[in-house]
């Protein structure tokens, strides 16, 4: 007998079996293919947020029915695993072969999936969800590892160095992301929003002595607006993590030489 499936299992992914190129029988819909519908996907995901995606909604907006859909995609997963893929293609890589200095390359990286997470809040959402192994998403890791053995670590440090940097850069871009969004909600700017925030702290009498502190500190660091003070902030935490590269590509390499040193070999040592 075959045992259901159990629900801490990965889900399947519209990249196996072909699914990402699957067309159902029968004749195709009129004035509909696929990157259109992907492309329209993104464009609702970014205007309306995941939490209101439907099959149904996105029907609507492209003036045919649901099944008219499905006829491309076998579920809303699906679909949106290749808008997940889709943003990713956004993400502007550098060359690892081209001889620029793997610190730059860790910098526009960064940034550039930064500038994704923001552009697109719901991507935050999605990774991890899926499996992630579609053309543009395996881009950016091979070049991502290419960038990173550059840096001199072993081996062994690379899924290290990486989390560091771009798990950091994850949840920054998932923070501002959200920021920009609960702004956007309310009809206001960052700024505004930003403003409208502290206003409320204030009125709490035991947020006052956390929220002097922070006072002092985001007075410190500068920044005449929101998106300065987090730019100035990413910035910075990111030069904190190269430095911190390049302070455990020297360990390694100091505590390889001291493994690797030969000991006093046993037929000089002299007679006692």
């Amino acid at each position: 007998m075959a045992k259901a499936a159990r629900q801490d299992q990965p889900r399947a992914s519209v990249w196996l079996d072909g699914k990402a190129h699957r067309r159902r029988g029968g004749g195709q819909p009129s004035g509909l293919d696929r990157d259109r519908i992907i492309e329209v996907t993104v464009r609702l995901l970014d205007a309306e947020g995941l939490a209101k995606f439907s099959m149904r909604r996105l029907a609507g907006e492209l003036n045919v029915t649901a099944m008219s859909v499905y006829w491309y995609v076998d579920t809303k997963d699906d679909l949106l695993e290749l808008a997940l893929d889709k943003a990713m293609g956004e993400v502007r890589l550098p060359d690892p072969d081209s001889g620029e200095d793997w610190r730059d390359q860790v910098r526009a990286l960064a940034r550039e999936y930064r500038t994704l997470l923001v552009r697109h809040p719901w991507v935050s959402a999605l990774v991890g969800v899926f499996l992630n192994i579609g053309p543009n998403n395996l881009a950016f890791s091979r070049v991502v590892q290419r960038v990173v053995r550059r840096t001199g670590l072993p081996a062994k440090r690379m899924t290290s160095t990486i989390s560091a940097v771009f798990q950091f850069v994850y949840g920054y871009g998932t923070l501002e992301g959200h920021l920009a969004s609960r702004a956007a909600a309310g009809g206001m700017s960052v700024d505004e929003y930003f403003q409208q925030s502290l206003d409320t702290v204030t009125a709490a009498p035991q947020a006052a002595e956390v929220l002097q502190e922070s006072r002092e500190i985001m007075a410190a660091r500068g920044g005449d607006t929101v998106a300065e003070m987090l730019e100035r902030d990413f910035e910075f935490a990111l030069e904190l993590l190269i430095a911190g590269i390049e302070a455990m590509v020297t360990r390694e390499a100091e505590a390889s030489r001291r493994e690797e040193a030969p000991g006093t070999p046993r037929e000089s040592r002299p007679e006692g």
